[in-house]
């Protein structure tokens, strides 16, 4: 029974090596839930991750012998660090077996810690089968990432130490889940000592093992997962974490990786701290909760599990924040092809920010832009938008939930325009990042030239950059480059630029 696991969890040697993570206030994203919301730092341990607890209790309770031979594991991330760690301090020699795959980051990260690196496969599945297999030959003693009962109580000395920084009144726990440890650990000790508060586990969407076990009464074995938060990215739920997982969660539930990068980004303006996805987890599950349960005024817990973020995944998270955050929304619109349909498309946006804007010439007849906009979050300011477009005579396809056009097609809106006779200018302007300078932009224009090229990302950026193309007669060649002298900001002119005439032109 889950309940044999407290006396583990008070007899877990953790703290040779592991902090007493803070319980931090979170006082932006408290006033915007209207409840009181508390993050557990579990990122700010010395291998930025929970895992540090459950590797050392388990390597702690080896016998002499065990310890002799050494230990081994299989991982690619957090679990091996912790591994590494807690095998040095207790100055047993530690085998870590990673994927070819790994980052170099990490690779090197294992190597500072003391662990001797064997990269083996291209996949963690690879890396386990030969673990296993130097198990069975060398004697080492393999400590698994989660389904072990002294990894699972040393996880659960985080919910030990919670009750104890916060012995009042706590309505809900959120915790990631992957293989189930944290989990386990966490709500074995949470609903012995105080079954009143609710326990939620957390998945990603594209890797619930845990919810497709509870929802088939066993244990299945998912046939792909994804990588997004690789910290989760988990076939199949542990055996013994599923046993007490089945007893004492509350429910589970799934977020995508939108609303995972929105919790990322709520993280870092609440702390100044940025939480790899799978340690944004359980606060985008705490946001969907509150949502969809509309609770007020309790007080919630999410679990920071980890903060091992591949840097290069940064542009990933903050272009897909927005989106998950419901703040941006993503449009395909179809504007007539003729002078000045730009500007009085922007005129019928309205103050809305405009976040992103993209279109390439095709035909004299209409125009189709990919285009993103600002949008209040929890209202019905989209359908809104939509509709009021839609009453203007423009044809709106709402993309914000098309993971085709996220992810690719808004980088690849454009190619070389149709011969129309008819010569192209392209510019490159940049102007002041404030509300309206895009429109004031396109005012100054004046309708004379058709625009055929239309490229602006808001970036975060002091500046907004844009990359635009006019139709120009070449006879009128004089006139366009005095007209854009009068333009409110600086104009490159860049017709003969390599790369337009490779690819645009």
């Amino acid at each position: 029974m889950p309940d044999r696991y407290v006396k583990m969890i008070l007899q877990s040697r953790v703290y040779d090596v592991a902090v007493e993570s803070p319980l931090q206030d979170a006082p932006l994203l408290s006033r915007r839930l209207g409840n009181k919301v508390l993050l557990k730092r579990e990122d700010l341990q010395p291998v930025f991750s929970f895992k540090l607890r459950g590797a050392y209790n388990k390597i702690a309770s080896l016998s002499p012998s065990q310890r002799e031979r050494g230990v081994i594991c299989a991982s690619a991330g957090n679990h091996a660090q912790g591994v590494a760690m807690a095998a040095k301090q207790l100055g047993i020699k530690s085998v870590i077996v990673m994927p070819r795959t790994t980052p170099d980051i990490k690779v090197r990260s294992v190597r500072e810690r003391g662990g001797r690196v064997v990269l083996h496969g291209d996949s963690f599945d690879e890396a386990l089968a030969h673990a296993e297999e130097l198990t069975e030959k060398e004697g080492y003693s393999f400590v698994h990432p989660y389904d072990d009962p002294f990894v699972i109580a040393g996880q659960g000395t985080v919910a030990m130490e919670l009750l104890h920084q916060h012995p009042a009144d706590i309505t809900a726990v959120f915790i990631p889940v992957g293989g189930g440890g944290l989990a386990a650990g966490m709500a074995a000790y949470l609903k012995y000592v105080r079954p009143e508060i609710k326990v939620f586990g957390v998945e990603a969407e594209d890797a619930a093992c845990l919810k497709a076990a509870l929802d088939r009464k066993r244990r299945v074995e998912l046939a792909e997962v994804g990588l997004f938060a690789d910290g989760v990215a988990v076939r199949q739920i542990g055996k013994e974490t599923f046993r007490v997982l089945r007893q004492s969660l509350d429910g589970v539930l799934t977020c995508t990786t939108d609303e995972i990068c929105a919790a990322v980004k709520d993280t870092f303006e609440d702390t100044r701290a940025v939480p790899e996805p799978s340690g944004a987890l359980a606060l985008a599950g705490m946001k969907k909760w509150v949502q969809q349960e509309g609770i007020e005024g309790a007080t919630l817990v999410a679990i920071q599990s980890g903060a091992n973020v591949n840097f290069d995944r940064l542009r990933h998270i903050a272009e897909r924040a927005e989106l998950g955050e419901q703040r941006e929304a993503i449009l395909g619109v179809t504007i007539p092809e003729k002078p000045g349909s730009f500007r009085q498309f922007c005129q019928a946006i309205g103050r809305r920010a405009i976040t992103e804007f993209n279109y390439r010439y095709r035909d004299q007849a209409e125009a189709h832009v990919f285009v993103g906009v600002q949008i209040v979050p929890g209202s019905d300011d989209l359908a809104s938008l939509v509709s009021s477009l839609g009453d203007k005579g423009y044809g709106v396809v709402d993309m914000s939930q098309n993971e085709m056009a996220k992810l690719h097609i808004r980088h690849m809106v454009g190619g070389h325009a149709p011969n129309s006779g008819v010569n192209e200018v392209l510019c490159r302007v940049e102007f002041p990042e404030r509300p309206g300078a895009l429109l004031k932009f396109l005012m100054s224009l004046g309708g004379r030239w058709n625009i055929s090229l239309f490229h602006y990302r808001n970036h975060g950026a002091a500046y907004g950059r844009v990359l635009v193309g006019f139709q120009v007669p070449k006879g009128e060649m004089k006139e366009f480059r005095d007209d854009a002298q009068h333009f409110p900001y600086p104009v490159v002119i860049e017709t003969d630029n390599p790369a337009y005439e490779l690819f645009l032109n």
